[in-house]
């Protein structure tokens, strides 16, 4: 299997999104007369401010492959809600066989995460966070846990609304 970890795209974009290729994978159609070759892209996009997307492509060729997976991620993307460049709190995100457990961190830590998720985490602008993966190893399943755990973020207005109360009566009961 061909892979490639985390490779930027040497042309940047003109529509000022971030864009990380994540892995290659040859893949293989066996057929009466033999196998056709072909080259599977995972990609993720986001403009450096909270937006993500994550985006898969094949194609007999890598560069169509590449270029099939960024349209997808570009068309697929979500806001994430992201404080002074890390998480509001720490989270827990699952896909399949793969968790990943991600935690804020204080100014100057810098990204502490492996592969996939830091992939992620630099497309869409978090430059601090702590975040350890568990079960799977799986880029697809990996980044696919890593949205799924940005996702059940909260922002303290969000959990303000759910409880019915102000902002600052919220951190006021937790003083």
């Amino acid at each position: 299997m061909a892979k490639i970890q985390a490779r930027t795209q040497s042309e940047g974009p003109e529509d000022g999104l971030r864009e990380k290729m994540i892995a290659i994978n040859r893949v293989t159609k066996v057929v009466k007369g033999g196998r056709i070759l072909g080259f599977a892209a995972l990609t993720v996009v986001g403009d450096g401010d909270g937006n993500v997307g994550m985006g898969k492509g094949k194609s007999k060729e890598v560069p169509a492959a590449v270029q099939k997976a960024m349209d997808e991620a570009r068309r697929n993307l979500a806001r994430v809600s992201i404080k002074n460049g890390t998480l509001y709190h720490g989270v827990k995100g699952h896909h399949g066989a793969a968790s990943v457990e991600m935690f804020p961190a204080p100014k100057g830590t810098g990204i502490i995460a492996g592969g996939p998720m830091r992939a992620v985490f630099e497309v869409m602008g978090i430059t601090d966070v702590v975040a350890k993966s568990h079960g799977s190893s799986n880029p697809y399943n990996l980044v696919r846990a890593t949205l799924d755990g940005l996702k059940k973020q909260s922002t303290p207005s969000q959990v303000a609304a759910k409880r019915g109360l102000t902002v600052e009566e919220i951190f006021a009961v937790a003083a």
